[in-house]
């Protein structure tokens, strides 16, 4: 899947002169943690829940740092003081904007969310703004594939065990010739050997992702712990 697919649109947009207590007011209305903040048709920063953090209105702007925690990371009370009693949306916003492109796939978004820690980014073609793709977005479509699942039609055993079995025989960790696999009335049995107790997880995993899969039950032996012959 790409951003397109899953990002939200239209998108709901403020300007860079659009008030503080306005944006505040959407966000809660609408029912959105951020909103891009757009000229001339091409976002130019974002403004979200954690920006509205540190208000004075509220009692909750950043007290004065000590003397020597200044001089070790700078003196951050003027931008403190401006964040926190600015009134338009440009004087609090986030920038630069990271975005994305329609066709960015969905692995490199969550990425982005995990490399840049943020919560949404712009979805953009020629520059111009088309949707927004939220951590929400990503919960909603991993909610509807598993409500699709449910609603598929139990899966024969003999079904169930050829989907499982092929998609064990593109892992590296399965070991063919050391593990067998059973499936009656919807649960899978392991039964054999098998190496450590990750791979025993693993297979654990690739079960209950097989539509159909009642239970798991691994029944194999790690090699350490068989009796010694010697």
């Amino acid at each position: 899947m790409k951003a397109e697919d899953i990002m939200t649109s239209p998108v709901i947009t403020a300007e860079p002169d659009t008030p503080v207590v306005e944006i505040a007011v959407l966000l809660r209305n609408r029912r959105i943690s951020g909103v891009p903040v757009t000229a001339r048709g091409k976002v130019v920063g974002i403004v979200s829940e954690g920006d509205l953090l540190r208000r004075h209105e509220i009692g909750t702007d950043r007290v004065d740092a000590r003397w020597w925690q200044r001089l070790l990371d700078g003196d951050q009370a003027p931008a403190a003081y401006v964040r926190s009693h600015a009134r338009r949306a440009v004087d609090i916003m986030s920038r630069p904007v990271i975005s994305v492109a329609a066709d960015t796939p969905l692995a490199e978004v969550v990425a982005l969310f995990e490399a840049r820690r943020i919560r949404r980014v712009p979805v953009l073609r020629d520059e111009k703004l088309i949707g927004i793709v939220s951590r929400a977005d990503l919960v909603q479509v991993l909610a509807a594939r598993a409500r699709r699942a449910a609603a598929r039609r139990e899966a024969s055993d003999d079904t169930i065990r050829q989907r499982l079995l092929s998609e064990l025989a593109g892992q590296p960790w399965w070991q063919r010739n050391a593990s067998n696999v059973v499936v009656t009335n919807g649960i899978v049995h392991y039964w054999g050997l098998l190496d450590s107790e990750e791979e025993r997880s693993a297979a654990r995993v690739a079960a209950e992702n097989v539509p159909g899969v009642r239970r798991v039950e691994d029944h194999r032996f790690r090699y350490n712990s068989l009796p010694s012959m010697l």
